[in-house]
């Protein structure tokens, strides 16, 4: 069975690779377009690496309360387990932009594609002055109506890792004046972190209450961790059970 899931993962991430590149080159006229050309490229690119995860390693979705997205901007706080997240809020968000850090940006065909995708890149060695050129281009996305999506953690934390929230989200959260919206996942039990496995199973996703501007950040940082992290808690322990009763099931039909 290991052998298996190897097998399909190492086929996945190939066809991943192919998609995504091809996809690149396909898009580089679009640079020269309105960024209306590039959008449609983006929602395509992340429905189809979900179909690809589908299909190959037997990882679906289910997402939880999509009604709860507001129409227009917002800030989108969500966990960050794996990079399942980095494209699949795509499949799903009106327009959305991304806080990335800058040495994304440097690559080729993404590093273009990102900038006229308008992606917010931020560097992380001076955090006072990136935190106002931050605000400032998100400033500039709202204006055009985009969600600001978020990892208020900066970087990947396995499932059961100890939360460690950054004060970015909280400073963007005080500047631009938006309701933010926390998502809830589980992604890293089924693309873990640093691993090539994909294992199967269904990806839960919940999008939160929106939390209301005008807090002040400490209690607003308090709040989306709070309620971020009991929501991830209890969709990691559901997932779990689901694997567990699956096994039970499978060892009494032998």
């Amino acid at each position: 069975m290991n052998r298996f899931i190897l097998a399909r993962s190492i086929l996945f991430a190939a066809l991943f690779y192919v998609n995504i590149t091809v996809r690149m080159i396909v898009a580089l006229p679009t640079i020269a377009l309105p960024y209306s050309f590039l959008h449609g490229v983006l929602r395509r690119y992340a429905r189809s690496s979900l179909w690809l995860l589908r299909v190959i390693c037997g990882i679906t979705v289910e997402w939880r309360g999509r009604d709860k997205i507001p129409r227009g901007s917002c800030i989108v706080a969500c966990k960050h387990q794996s990079a399942w997240e980095t494209f699949a809020l795509f499949a799903i968000l009106d327009d959305p932009t991304y806080v990335l850090k800058r040495e994304l940006m440097w690559l080729p065909l993404f590093g273009w594609l990102a900038r006229k995708a308008g992606m917010i890149a931020i560097d992380r060695s001076t955090r006072i002055s990136t935190l106002g050129r931050m605000a400032a281009r998100a400033r500039a996305e709202i204006a055009r109506g985009r969600q600001i999506v978020i990892f208020p953690e900066g970087t990947r934390r396995q499932p059961d890792a100890e939360p460690r929230y950054l004060p970015g989200v909280a400073y963007l959260y005080a500047e631009t004046g938006l309701a933010c919206v926390p998502v809830a996942l589980n992604s890293g039990l089924f693309w873990p972190r640093r691993s090539w496995r994909r294992l199967p199973g269904t990806v839960l996703v919940e999008i939160l209450d929106p939390i209301p501007p005008g807090l002040d950040r400490r209690k607003f940082l308090a709040r989306l961790q709070a309620v971020t992290e009991e929501a991830t808690a209890r969709l990691v322990a559901e997932s779990r059970d689901r694997q567990q009763r699956a096994k039970i099931v499978q060892a009494n039909n032998r």
